[in-house]
């Protein structure tokens, strides 16, 4: 199943339409009942170089946000973790994990590219700095042109829209928190330690969890007795809570030396 939630916080089905793993894009259809802001790929950017480029997305699990540079390049490739890329935009405004996916724009609103990878370390193993890369946009236009096709010939279906009064996790309908698996690539980002707990990636206002003081970012360590392993996890720990049952958490912060421990134990009440 696929969910894609807006800044509004409504959350939306969405299915699988085409995708192209030499591209690195797929073309979902959300069903929403009204339709939604989008970037227009008939005006895309012309891409000249150094001009201020924006790269807007989920970086690091932290929400929408962005981050400015210019384009340093174009027709790059590169390989990042055995993978080979080509014919890339290259920028040195920060791209994170959690912005992959997410639209690169100049400064009119167009489209330079959307958001691919970065290389932290070159192939020898050597640091770098501002190396930031884009499917260009005349790619993008070009792959979403072909989706169309394909989804013009798919039988259409419908589904409702969902919000988080009727869809969410348990977390999130019992207590107003969203969750995310800290795997190791966020951990790092975060300069959390690796291995341990899950993150609380939104907080939902007035929700029990608002109400204790708990906020984006923390990291849920401990569910009673049990330790916080994966989303998963904390899913089947709580299908058995009802409304009004209490619930205690341990969560915080622990860094990556280990040392900066910054735990408090929160009893929550299920709405």
């Amino acid at each position: 199943k696929i969910h894609v939630t807006t800044n509004d916080g409504k959350t939306y089905n969405a299915r699988y339409i085409a995708g192209d793993d030499k591209t690195d894009l797929a073309f979902i259809k959300i069903e929403a009942r009204s339709a939604l802001p989008f970037i227009n790929l008939d005006d895309i950017s012309p891409n000249l170089l150094g001009e201020t480029v924006i790269v807007v997305g989920n970086a690091v699990g932290y929400g929408s946000s962005i981050s400015r540079g210019v384009l340093s390049a174009v027709k790059r490739n590169i390989t990042v973790d055995d993978t080979e890329y080509k014919d890339l935009v290259q920028t040195d405004a920060a791209i994170n994990p959690g912005n992959s996916g997410g639209p690169v724009i100049d400064l009119s609103g167009r489209l330079v590219g959307v958001a691919s990878a970065k290389m932290a370390f070159t192939p020898q193993g050597v640091p770098t700095q501002g190396l930031g890369f884009a499917i260009p946009a005349e790619v993008v236009r070009d792959s979403v042109n072909r989706f169309k096709k394909t989804a013009q010939i798919q039988p259409a279906t419908k589904s409702p829209v969902i919000t988080s009064e009727t869809f969410g996790s348990g977390a999130e309908k019992l207590f107003g928190m969203q969750l995310q698996d800290l795997n190791q690539e966020l951990s790092d980002a975060l300069g959390y330690a690796r291995g341990r707990g899950v993150l609380i990636s939104a907080v939902e206002p007035d929700s029990p969890a608002d109400d204790a003081g708990i906020e984006r970012g923390l990291v849920v360590y401990r569910i009673g007795k049990t330790q916080a392993s994966s989303v998963k996890q904390i899913e089947e720990l709580l299908r058995n809570v009802e409304s009004g049952a209490n619930v205690e958490f341990i969560v915080g912060v622990i860094r990556t030396d280990g040392e900066s421990r910054e735990l408090a134990s929160a009893t929550l009440t299920a709405r």
